[in-house]
């Protein structure tokens, strides 16, 4: 699946000369893990009652999910090929008018703190069902993500869960050398939240962890997951060159040859 989220995405960014295929690149095995494996969901039915909430905070990377509730099924695969153009409701920013997606993001440090709301009010109607927060990296250099993680464990909200997607690499250079976030794992912990790191293209390892929860009781947990922007094509790689841009009609096909996906 994780590879089927790649080369949806790749051809999406590509036929819209979008953006952000990095970012997607390096959370697919952590969304085909979650879709597959984690969270509750009924897709024919997205707004069951009952259902796990998932917000992708890091809302520019928004290609990988759009593929992710497709191939589960939430709308036609076929819909993909409107990605980012007029009058398409998969939007360039992921969009609540998608079957599937809860919240609208886009402008950095929303996801979090929604999801906040979104567990206390579970927590304040008894309701079972459990909130993922997706966040990348750079976007914990904005202030209100801090507000949310002190929030969390305060009101013991062990139905949440935050993902850092932990590529190193933010929209204009490395976070060491924009602003260093190291060391995030005792960062939540000073906060009062469990934390685990795993290597985020590890599939059992991102499994066990995720199967897991509530890691501790009252706890709110976090799953630093370190990855590799552009992963899975040599040449986007650890590179901020596909942070912002968007593979041509040569290098798509390169993409989806090192994917061993067809054209």
């Amino acid at each position: 699946m994780a590879t089927a989220i790649r080369a949806h995405a790749a051809r999406m960014v590509s036929r819209a000369n979008s953006s952000h295929i990095g970012g997607a690149f390096s959370m697919a095995d952590l969304l085909a893990v979650l879709y597959t494996d984690i969270l509750k969901l009924r897709p024919t039915e997205p707004a069951w009652p009952e259902r796990d909430r998932f917000i992708l905070s890091k809302g520019h990377c928004c290609s990988a999910v759009y593929a992710a509730l497709a191939l589960r099924g939430f709308f036609p695969e076929k819909e993909l090929e409107s990605f980012g153009q007029d009058g398409s409701r998969l939007m360039a920013h992921i969009s609540h008018k998608v079957p599937g997606v809860e919240f609208s993001t886009g402008s950095l440090g929303h996801g979090l703190p929604f999801g906040c709301g979104k567990a206390l009010a579970a927590k304040r109607t008894q309701q079972a069902w459990r909130v993922f927060v997706m966040l990348s990296d750079g976007e914990l250099d904005e202030g209100s993500n801090w507000e949310a993680i002190l929030f969390a464990p305060h009101h013991r909200l062990d139905n949440l869960v935050a993902i850092v997607d932990y590529n190193q690499i933010q929209s204009l250079g490395s976070v060491a050398d924009v602003l260093e976030l190291a060391p995030l794992a005792d960062k939540f912990r000073a906060f009062r939240w469990a934390v685990r790191e795993v290597d985020g293209h590890d599939h059992h390892a991102i499994r066990a962890a995720l199967s897991a929860l509530p890691w501790e009781p009252g706890k709110p947990s976090c799953l630093i997951a370190r990855t590799v922007k552009g992963k899975g094509v040599g040449f986007m790689e650890n590179q901020l060159l596909w942070h912002y841009k968007a593979p041509d009609a040569a290098q798509l096909q390169q993409v989806l040859a090192e994917l061993g996906c067809a054209p």
